[in-house]
């Protein structure tokens, strides 16, 4: 498998250098520089998760890791379940909250720690993993990466802009994890992880990589579970399928096109933001311009300038697809917690990201059409707003209990390179 930086075409890399590197030069994205496409769709849904999952992934990876070992990957990786949940007659949910830390991003999280050790399994070289997260990327990946011999994992998270039991999920493992609360927004996060990358020195010194969704790794596991919803829809309602992906850095709907790039039988997408809408706006108006980042009760969506949008564009423009086939929609707090309360007068509990994209999709969804938004994490993640709205009292799965008792091991930092940069240094093996 090759892939290309995005900024600079002529750097290209193997799956294994793009997985180690986490970013090419200038902060260029990596991009696979051949889509596959699968010619028997239906006998792809026929097979079980894990099957199906290996197939695809290997087809991206190519030769460069044997498909058993894909499979072996896969089969750790993917230990918990992404069922679809019917929440009324042609909508359904697809809940990605079944996993070690209840967010989607145990998919992503956990498939890269497995593809990390695969393409560093001959080396002594230790590894820094380097992280921003706006909630949940964080808990996915200290758990993914956490006891794993020669890799220190550094995240960075915006102090006070997550939810509490978000941040006892990743900050209470210490061992091989460190946790900094930044005096910031996740936008500020994101660019010092960026100026991190822009540092030669420091990038060859502690072997910087990153697991947000900027390596290729965690991006391509995500396109798995699309399929996995749509092999569990009947097959009459297939072909109609429209859906909705609450919107943050944009790497689930960049994985949901690449899942539809391969054949995957997807109508059309619907980007669902919260008040940070940088993208609604562009699709509306042609012009890309980022406000300062609002903090809302949706915090993992609370991301100004997404990352993964040069992605969507590229793989839009490659296919010949337009970017106004792409739904889109903004949603305030106000219509976030009037949504939560009909959903939950209807008999599903929910959480903001995945009402977001249900109230989008709501809006836009035709008679003839089958829609299916993403759950992308454990209403009990966000405890204290849902309890709040639905005037309720969620109990806390085991995982979120046993942490919430632990202490907080975080350090805290202002939003400067130095102070992030001594810190990266710090974690390191003394030689």
């Amino acid at each position: 498998m090759k892939l290309y930086n995005l900024k600079q075409h002529q750097q290209q890399v193997s799956f294994g250098q793009a997985v180690r590197q986490g970013l090419g030069r200038n902060q260029g994205l990596f991009f696979p520089a051949e889509l596959p496409q699968f010619s028997d769709i239906d006998a792809l849904l026929e097979m079980d998760f894990v099957t199906r999952s290996s197939k695809i992934l290997s087809a991206f990876i190519g030769d460069e890791l044997s498909e058993e070992t894909v499979s072996q990957m896969v089969d750790s990786a993917f230990q918990f379940p992404a069922p679809i949940n019917k929440v009324k007659d042609g909508v359904y949910a697809l809940e990605l909250f079944h996993g070690p830390t209840l967010a989607f991003k145990d998919f992503g999280g956990r498939f890269m720690a497995q593809s990390l050790a695969a393409v560093t399994a001959d080396s002594e070289t230790d590894i820094t993993i380097l992280t921003a997260t706006s909630g949940d990327t964080g808990a996915a990946v200290a758990h993914a990466f956490y006891g794993m011999d020669n890799i220190k994992v550094v995240i960075l998270y915006p102090k006070g802009k997550i939810s509490p039991l978000q941040e006892k999920m990743f900050c209470t493992l210490g061992n091989n994890i460190t946790t900094v609360a930044v005096n910031g927004t996740f936008d500020d996060c994101q660019a010092l992880v960026k100026q991190a990358f822009d540092d030669a020195k420091l990038r060859e010194d502690i072997g910087l990589n990153s697991a947000n969704s900027i390596n290729i790794s965690r991006l391509m596991a995500q396109i798995c579970y699309y399929f996995e919803a749509v092999a569990q829809l009947p097959k009459a309602e297939r072909e109609q399928l429209v859906i909705s992906v609450p919107s943050g850095n944009f790497g689930n709907l960049t994985a949901g096109l690449l899942a539809k790039s391969l054949g995957l039988p997807v109508k059309r997408f619907i980007a669902a933001t919260n008040v940070n809408d940088t993208v609604p706006r562009y699709l509306k108006t042609g012009d890309w311009a980022p406000k300062a980042t609002v903090a809302t009760i949706s915090n993992a969506m609370d991301v100004s300038q997404p990352n993964n949008w040069p992605r969507i564009e590229e793989l839009c423009q490659l296919k010949g697809w337009g970017l106004n086939q792409l739904g889109y929609g903004a949603v305030d707090d106000q219509q976030t917690a009037v949504t939560l309360k009909q959903m939950y007068a209807d008999g599903y509990l929910c959480e903001p990201h995945g009402a977001i994209a249900y109230n989008v999709l709501e809006q836009q969804l035709a008679a003839d059409e089958i829609g299916l938004f993403l759950c992308t994490a454990h209403p009990a993640k966000f405890k204290d707003v849902v309890d709040d709205i639905l005037a309720t009292d969620i109990e806390l799965p085991v995982p979120l209990a046993k942490h919430n008792a632990m202490p907080l091991l975080s350090l805290e930092s202002n939003n400067d390179f130095t102070a992030i940069k001594d810190i990266l240094y710090s974690v390191q093996p003394t030689k």
